[in-house]
């Protein structure tokens, strides 16, 4: 058994970035909506439990087809099995840029050349990251929205 902590959480567990994660919720919501601690909370719990129920299920499509490594193919099917076949079409492309973006030099990827920019670059970089993250998903949100209004 494992040693828990005062909230029940396995000492081994390794959480999202609290600040970070409210930050790109809070980036979705129009600008005059405020968010109280609670909900907050509730939100990267939400956000916690999303990511172990996708793990856990992309565990279980990996050991179905026999093979020992989660791979993308299994976390695609995972989504699919939980009722989210609507975010693949997004997810694989998220992936296939990855794949490009870390192409060129596959052992060190995108984050070693971040490593000659100046901070001020870097957080440029990041915004400008997080805003095609945003029309990514806002366009996303909009395709699936469209294609229950058709239903």
């Amino acid at each position: 058994m494992e040693p828990m902590d005062s909230v029940g959480k396995s000492k081994d567990d390794v959480g999202l970035p609290r600040a970070s994660t409210f930050k790109t919720i809070k980036e979705m919501l129009p600008p005059d909506v405020r968010v109280s601690r609670d909900c907050q909370d509730l939100l990267i719990e939400c956000c916690h439990e999303f990511i172990k129920m996708i793990s856990s299920e992309s565990n279980e499509v990996c050991s179905r087809v026999e093979k020992r490594t989660v791979a993308p193919e299994h976390l695609l099917g995972a989504l699919d099995v939980l009722g989210f076949r609507a975010y693949i079409p997004e997810v694989r492309a998220t992936y296939e840029q990855h794949k490009l973006e870390t192409l060129d030099s596959p052992k060190t990827g995108q984050w070693a050349r971040g490593a000659d920019m100046t901070e001020e670059e870097a957080l440029a970089e990041q915004q400008r990251m997080f805003a095609e993250a945003r029309e990514r998903m806002n366009n996303g949100n909009a395709n699936i929205t469209r294609q229950s209004d058709s239903d």
